[in-house]
């Protein structure tokens, strides 16, 4: 699930566009904003067909089947897990007998890190089993486990004035939540943090909007020349309940055991597929998700939905015959829940190459019903999605905003490649994000219809224009 948020602010300009390869002279385009909104225009039958095929069409609930079939079989897909590597054999042969072209895998190499046995349990005031979930790459507890009394905190700041509690004990954060981008740097920073004031463990409240008693995983990051020290996620409920007994004055022990541990790197792969321009084969606009999840649930959310539609994008295209004068390039990440690793490789295999990018496309926050397309990008790239996205007005989802990157993306974004990603209701979204409920039961197969429609439609008519997006 991608979390780097940057800022984009910007005032569309209706000027004439610059520098896309095929008409371009001198970095400017022959051709005013006038002509190029009539070219987009001319899309409209275009964009109906692919609306009506995913929507209503012999192609409707198909990405949801497909997904299902998947998840339900191979199940979750942890980087360095055996489940990962059938899923990407599965999807190759998948993407194979679709008829899509240039159909391989790219090697990686992504981490392995198992949690193993786990357990925590509040020994005083009372005995209670605390569910909980380790963290990503976390390391483990001696096998007779870590049994000391906590400290609650609600803040790193409230950590640093109470730090000399903190030695010796389990740093329990019961950080509010205000959104994701901001909440999550408890899951990624707690362990160090509790550990530069010599915390033994850490426990960090889960990073979600809404809790049924449910633990939320997450991959943490240890830092250099601080000691490693295990650390979980514990429920909402959980950690509010320490909180108010820590605020009366009341001890609490716990006893936590993990039994986590992190094995050498190993192969993976990058999954990719394409539909071969007719006009600009060299040229690329590329279509993504992630294959791989955490090792709870199904990751039929995070991210099977996202890389089905991506998939489904290119499906539609071909069964309606369509080829764009750019290449459509679909990529099935690996190991994005550890950094965006098989992105970063697969961006250093071919950033000599960046020039010919167009566009890079990410869905990685739900597959629910979209409410528009996250962009990134110049003003005058920003000026044409927005005509682009005018051809969605029968589905009534026209809106273009900022912040379109993402974990796997960024790394063409900050090259200067204009990057979009699908923006959906994201009100459920946190209430299953890495935990045992993102499964198939949280999709919503008519969503997931029009998710795609926004998909193809989008990658499609950017493919197919006579000019490349416009960069700053």
């Amino acid at each position: 699930m991608k979390f780097l948020i940057f800022a984009y602010f910007g005032v569309v300009h209706l000027l004439s566009l610059c520098s896309g390869k095929p008409i371009y002279k001198n970095g400017v385009s022959k051709r005013t904003f006038q002509e190029v909104k009539e070219e987009i225009a001319s899309y409209g039958d275009t964009a109906k067909a692919i609306i009506n095929l995913a929507v209503y069409g012999k192609a409707q609930n198909r990405s949801y089947e497909r997904l299902a079939l998947l998840v339900d079989t191979v199940g979750p897909r942890l980087s360095g897990s055996k489940n990962l590597e059938k899923a990407i054999q599965i999807m190759y042969q998948n993407l194979q007998r679709d008829g899509l072209e240039n159909v391989h895998l790219e090697p990686v190499r992504i981490p392995h890190w198992e949690r193993g046995e786990e357990s925590a349990v509040m020994l005083e005031p009372r005995t209670h089993k605390i569910a909980m979930l380790g963290l990503g790459s976390s390391i483990g507890t001696p096998p007779e486990g870590i049994t000391a009394e906590v400290l609650v905190v609600t803040s790193f700041d409230e950590l640093q004035r109470r730090a000399s509690e903190a030695r010796g004990k389990i740093v329990v954060y019961n950080q509010p939540y205000i959104n994701y981008s901001k909440t999550v740097q408890y899951r990624t920073q707690g362990a160090v943090e509790a550990a530069k004031v010599g915390a033994l463990a850490s426990l960090i409240r889960s990073v979600a909007s809404f809790s049924i008693y449910s633990p939320h995983t997450g991959i943490q990051e240890y830092q250099d020349g601080v000691p490693k020290i295990p650390t979980a996620c514990i429920t909402v409920e959980d950690a509010e309940m320490m909180s108010r007994m820590a605020a009366n004055g009341i001890k609490i022990v716990i006893q936590l055991k993990m039994a986590a541990k992190t094995y050498p790197d190993t192969d993976s792969f990058n999954t990719v597929a394409e539909i071969t321009g007719s006009k600009y084969p060299e040229q690329v606009v590329l279509v993504s998700g992630h294959l791989d999840s955490w090792d709870v649930g199904q990751g039929a959310m995070d991210d099977g939905g996202g890389a089905f539609i991506s998939w489904e994008a290119l499906s539609l295209i071909k069964d309606l015959g369509l080829r764009p004068k750019r290449t459509l390039r679909l990529v099935l990440w690996t190991a994005e829940e550890q950094g965006g690793i098989g992105a970063f490789q697969y961006y250093q295999l071919h950033k000599v190459n960046v020039s010919n990018y167009s566009l890079v496309m990410e869905s990685d926050a739900g597959t629910f019903l979209p409410t528009g397309l996250q962009f990134t990008g110049s003003e005058k790239a920003r000026a044409i999605m927005e005509e682009v996205m005018s051809l969605l007005q029968p589905l009534n989802i026209t809106q273009v905003l900022s912040h379109g990157e993402g974990t796997d993306i960024n790394f063409w974004i900050q090259a200067g490649v204009p990057g979009a990603s699908l923006l959906d209701d994201l009100y459920k979204y946190f209430f299953f994000h890495h935990s045992h409920g993102d499964t198939m039961t949280v999709m919503d197969p008519k969503q997931m219809n029009v998710a795609v429609a926004v998909w193809a439609v989008v990658s499609y008519v950017v493919a197919d224009m006579e000019e490349m997006l416009p960069r700053s």
